[in-house]
């Protein structure tokens, strides 16, 4: 079998049930209203690096629970016990450099939502910018925020182009939805 040429041909062929085709169908390249939702997002694209997507799909609910359901408030509050209940915790990424990145963007993202009002806020407040800009900001802004990490929460949260090829089913979905990079 040839190799598929995009994310979206490879989940094409896959089960409606597999987790990469749900996560393709419902949720890559649609906008994210809930900051932590948003929160929710970053913290798995900074746990994926290093590792596949996959590993992540399948233990998404797992960081869900360990992490309070990525409630910006309780995570900005973690405290020693908390960082050494997430570093024993089996279900997820057991990374101590990702954990401390956790918790402190959750306390980055609070100060966000006072400035501007919330994440989404400060997101929308700063595009468009070009991938470079993106990174520069975000390396500024945040911890353990690569390139690809950058680019891949912008592009799974709507803010940069390419996550669907323009052939593409869902690609149709999201045009009709407005993401922020059709709006430029």
């Amino acid at each position: 079998m040839q190799k598929p040429s995009s994310y979206c041909e490879a989940v094409s062929r896959m089960e409606k049930n597999n987790l990469h085709r749900i996560y393709h169908d419902t949720a890559y390249g649609f906008a994210i209203h809930d900051d932590n939702e948003l929160f929710e997002r970053l913290i798995l694209e900074i746990n994926q690096a290093g590792l596949s997507w996959t590993t992540i799909l399948n233990k998404q609910q797992n960081f869900k629970k360990a992490y309070h359901e990525f409630d910006i408030k309780k995570v900005a509050a973690y405290k020693e016990k908390d960082r050494s209940r997430l570093l024993n915790d089996a279900g997820i990424i057991r990374n101590r450099l990702k954990v401390d990145a956790a918790i402190h963007n959750a306390n980055v993202i609070l100060q966000l939502q006072k400035d501007f009002g919330s994440f989404k806020n400060w997101l929308d407040a700063n595009h468009p910018l070009t991938k470079t800009e993106w990174l520069k900001l975000f390396k500024q802004t945040f911890k353990f925020t690569g390139g690809e990490i950058v680019n891949e929460f912008l592009m799974s949260t709507g803010y940069l182009k390419g996550a669907h090829i323009e052939t593409c089913t869902i690609h149709q979905k999201i045009i009709k939805s407005k993401p922020k990079w059709c709006q430029c």
